[in-house]
């Protein structure tokens, strides 16, 4: 990084924020505004929340000369996606009180929480932190809820993974006593020596940071996608070790071919008892050589990139004062859930929940967010979000499973999964109404898409067929649609950039195969190649690797390969 460009205005803000303290509080008391300064607006990321204003009410507001509906997203951090029943329970409550009546599970597996007030903000993140849980470090430039794979088939080896995922959040919460300090009525210590952030220093990270845990075969946490991803090597079923993957990352700018989303490159192996120092050296590598004076070149995925995965690797092994050892043999077959009822090999239940978009609510025709409420109540086990938007609620004892499964039923639960495999493999981000980088719209209409194609899927035989099918509102790419089958990346409104060609199993990128499609011709461009895979795949083929080997698109796989069918089958289409 030279000397003479100038840092970026993040930067700048940081460094004046007295370790993310900046003028939060005094905000927050302010009533002539629904709305915080534009610099804490960026610090309070880092609490965990976002300033978003209902973009369906804009233009009644402007004419009215009102203020834009100023309310805030907060995101609650849950380790390794494991919640307990009273933290589903306070969930459930919190979003009633003090937000919108529904829970948006992430793709993360974190709960988010929309609509809340800056009058009520305070008090409902004191509110999460009484159910032992918290949001400081969900947002801004750190590390953010640490993933790891729900998966119930190897509950001892799930115990290990979970552990590791829970150590890593904890050690790299940031250290500063602003959170307390501004939401929780924490003393305000008067002394002369400033807090210290012995990991991230006073700047913090250049950008996010985002980390996984998988167990093979399952990559359903999408490790390719994530700056740091440990994968679970498991022999004799026992826990040995991890590979480690750096450098993935989604996000992208349309029109910028400098930007682009990248897979992580596996580069080495830990012991169990690295992994904790392993994630927080190579998050010291990024906090020292990551780009300062472009955020959008300031993900780990462009240190790696620019410097390359060998660079990375003897640096890190620097920082280490050890070797990392070669990589192990790994194999990945899929990144989906597991729907309806399984038994593991202690003799519980588990049962995985379709919620499409991860949004628990309740509807006239269906409420899911009242039976899970009432599980919950006698929910002896605990509730594991999944990176795919779901929810297990797991850990169900033989004497518990009856109740519970007439719950489901009674609140039309128990026959979630019975829907389309393309359905199921399903994943949008919020986008509109609430965020304010949405160019389309995602969760609200990705059903509407599903619905039209099953229509096709029906006539072809292939409603049980999984094809991952991911929406974003705009190019960031929160629902990691460049690592699907089939994706919708927002352009405009009702305008999408449709790409093909992903992998199965998350270990491939797509690539654009139309630009700028309204959305009322994705069927008529989508139906004629499922029905061309029905008829001419091979057997186990996957639609991802029929599309590449039909000529539809080719195979992509870092860099600015991504862009490259932009100026061929895009633009001629």
């Amino acid at each position: 990084m030279s000397d003479q460009k100038q840092l970026s205005a993040n930067e700048g803000i940081k460094t004046r924020s007295n370790y993310l303290r900046g003028t939060i509080a005094e905000g927050l008391a302010d009533l002539s505004t629904g709305s915080l300064s534009e610099d804490d607006q960026q610090l309070i990321k880092f609490h965990g929340s976002y300033q978003q204003d209902d973009r369906d009410l804009r233009p009644d507001r402007r004419k009215h000369r009102l203020e834009k509906a100023y309310s805030f997203m907060l995101r609650i951090r849950v380790p390794g996606g494991i919640a307990s029943s009273h933290q589903w329970l306070e969930t459930d409550r919190i979003a009633e009180v003090y937000a919108n009546g529904t829970i948006k599970l992430t793709t993360r597996q974190a709960f988010q929480l929309h609509g809340i007030i800056k009058t009520n903000l305070k008090r409902t993140i004191k509110e999460i932190n009484d159910t032992a849980m918290d949001t400081i470090a969900a947002c801004g430039d750190v590390n953010r809820n640490v993933m790891c794979n729900p998966n119930p088939f190897l509950s001892s080896i799930h115990a290990e993974v979970l552990k590791a995922a829970q150590d890593i959040s904890t050690h790299l919460t940031p250290n500063t006593r602003a959170y307390h300090e501004i939401w929780l009525d924490g003393e305000k210590i008067k002394t002369s020596e400033e807090d210290e952030e012995p990991i991230y220093g006073k700047t913090y990270l250049p950008r996010k940071f985002k980390i996984t845990i998988a167990v093979p075969p399952s990559n359903d946490v999408d490790i390719f996608a994530n700056c740091l991803s440990f994968i679970a090597i498991v022999e004799n079923s026992k826990l040995v070790g991890y590979n480690v993957a750096v450098g993935g990352g989604m996000g992208m700018t349309h029109g910028n071919e400098a930007t682009f989303p990248r897979l992580a490159d596996v580069v080495g192996f830990c012991t169990p008892a690295q992994v904790v120092d392993v994630a927080e050296k190579v998050v010291l590598v990024q906090r020292d050589f990551g780009d300062r004076t472009d955020r959008k070149h300031s993900r780990l995925k462009y240190t790696v990139n620019d410097r390359g995965a060998d660079w990375f690797l003897a640096e890190l092994n620097k920082y280490l004062g050890y070797t990392l050892q070669p990589v192990r043999p790994y194999v990945f077959k899929d990144n989906g859930d597991r729907f309806g009822w399984i038994e593991d090999e202690k003799g519980n239940f588990h049962y995985t929940l379709f919620v499409e978009g991860g949004r628990v609510l309740d509807t006239d025709a269906y409420a899911m967010r009242t039976g899970l409420r009432e599980i919950a109540k006698i929910h002896e086990g605990d509730f594991r979000l999944t990176a795919n938007q779901n929810v297990i609620i797991a850990n169900i004892s033989p004497k518990k499973r009856a109740a519970i499964e007439t719950l489901l039923t009674k609140y039309g639960m128990a026959k979630s999964h019975e829907r389309s495999a393309l359905r199921l493999s399903s994943i949008a981000c919020v986008s509109l109404p609430t965020c304010g980088l949405a160019l389309a719209e995602a969760e609200r209409y990705l059903p509407d898409v599903i619905t039209d194609l099953e229509t096709t899927l029906e006539e072809v035989g292939l409603r049980h067929d999984a094809i991952t099918i991911r929406m974003t509102g705009c190019p960031n790419g929160c629902g990691r649609p460049f690592i699907s089958e089939i994706g919708f990346v927002g352009r405009g409104p009702d305008r999408y950039n449709v790409y093909l060609g992903g992998g199965h199993a998350g270990e491939r990128l797509s690539k654009l195969y139309r630009q700028d499609l309204p959305s009322s011709e994705i069927k008529s461009l989508l139906s004629p190649i499922l029905s061309h895979y029905a008829k001419e795949r091979n057997t186990g083929e996957h639609f991802g690797d029929f599309v590449i080997r039909s000529g539809y698109v080719t195979a992509t796989t870092q860099g600015n390969d991504f862009h490259m069918n932009i100026k061929n089958e895009a633009l001629s289409a």
